[in-house]
């Protein structure tokens, strides 16, 4: 007779507290999605390349209207506090020092995503959009492409995810959701493989 297997679910203090005890090495990733760590995958040259050019480009365009996390937590419901490539979010009097990032805080989230494709899309997509996280960018570097999500939803069947999803190329442009809607050149952006 088999026994029935229980899942460990942390709540984002308990997992706080792990962090402060040491109990993850230095060099191993996790994130807390609906309660579960979720190891984070490695990375390669290209994610590398492109969050080196994000990080370039974004501070430039976001400097004097909002604050540029990259790879911090933002603070969801549901015992999630994922760690996305990119958060730009609005710029507080104490600079997050009391706590990270809410919903309401978040202008753009963006993930760069190769080997991550399918749990971006399967996994961040649905926990964005319950939250009601308005824009939602993933840099596919699989296809080389810019895919945009807004306008969350939650479908009859309780399903969370975007109404809207438009392609952007790497020789075009998209405008951020800040105010003035400053404009990222894509081009900049993408890894191009030298001849």
């Amino acid at each position: 007779m088999l026994s029935q297997v229980t899942t460990r679910r942390f709540t984002p203090e308990e997992y706080h507290r792990l962090i402060e005890l040491g109990f993850f090495p230095e060099n191993e990733r996790v994130e807390l999605i609906r309660g579960e760590l979720i190891p984070m995958v490695a990375k390669g040259t290209a994610h590398t390349t492109c969050c080196r050019n994000l990080l370039r480009e974004l501070s430039r365009l976001v400097f004097g209207k909002a604050e540029l996390q990259c790879q911090d937590p933002i603070q969801l419901p549901f015992g999630s506090e994922p760690e996305p490539d990119f958060a730009i979010v609005r710029s507080p009097g104490d600079n997050y020092l009391s706590a990270h990032p809410t919903p309401k805080d978040i202008f753009l989230v963006i993930e760069i995503a190769d080997s991550s494709l399918n749990y971006d899309r399967d996994v961040k997509i649905p926990l964005y959009a319950e939250a009601e996280i308005n824009h939602y960018w993933i840099f596919n570097l699989i296809l080389n492409q810019l895919e945009v999500y807004t306008e969350p939803f939650q479908d009859e069947q309780n399903n969370f995810g975007y109404r809207s999803k438009r392609i952007f190329l790497p020789n075009q442009s998209v405008e951020l959701p800040l105010e003035s809607s400053p404009v990222l050149e894509l081009k900049s952006i993408f890894p191009r493989k030298l001849a």
